[in-house]
């Protein structure tokens, strides 16, 4: 790993076996601190491309957790969730509180297991509300990730849409065939 840089592993994110918050624990391995806070949390209408993901209805109810990430005390990623209601509605997800054991955990306590996921990564410039809230230089794009977990029977679950500026990020994935 390169000076400044943090590993995302996406599969650390995907284990409701993972203790507690994986964030924090990632970052405390590489020796720094991440933390994170919950901004938003309740059900919204779904934005397009979030409802196509989730096989809902355009403009349907989802309920969303909206999160900034925190690495030594600097904003470096924004984190959108969303979950179907029949999924979410009435549990911790809907709520802004902590979840005790992480989403993952409490997901898998409610009966929903993710068993794989896609991931799409673009590079694109911020909105301007994404770039102040990541303090971004002028002219300095953003990543975009958008992960899409499904259960064994490939209903989809969550579906999370990450920003975060490219500089100090590597995206690691390993892939198992066979």
């Amino acid at each position: 790993m390169g000076d400044g840089e943090m590993v995302g592993a996406s599969a650390r994110y995907l284990a409701p076996s993972a203790p507690g918050d994986v964030w924090a624990a990632e970052a405390a391995a590489a020796g720094r601190r991440g933390t994170q806070k919950v901004v938003r949390a309740g059900e919204v209408a779904a934005p397009d491309r979030v409802a196509d993901l989730l096989g809902v209805e355009r403009g349907g109810q989802v309920v969303e957790r909206r999160r900034i990430m925190y690495l030594d005390g600097e904003p470096c990623e924004l984190t959108d969730t969303y979950y179907p209601v029949e999924i979410a509605r009435g549990t911790g997800l809907a709520t802004a509180s902590k979840i005790r054991g992480g989403a993952v955990r409490l997901l898998a306590e409610l009966g929903h297991v993710g068993a794989r996921a896609q991931e799409d990564v673009v590079a694109r410039m911020p909105t301007e509300s994404e770039r102040v809230a990541l303090s971004l230089k002028g002219g300095e794009p953003v990543l975009e990730l958008t992960r899409l977990t499904l259960d064994v029977a490939d209903r989809p679950i969550q579906a999370d849409v990450m920003v975060m500026p490219p500089r100090g990020q590597r995206l690691r994935y390993e892939i198992r065939i066979g």
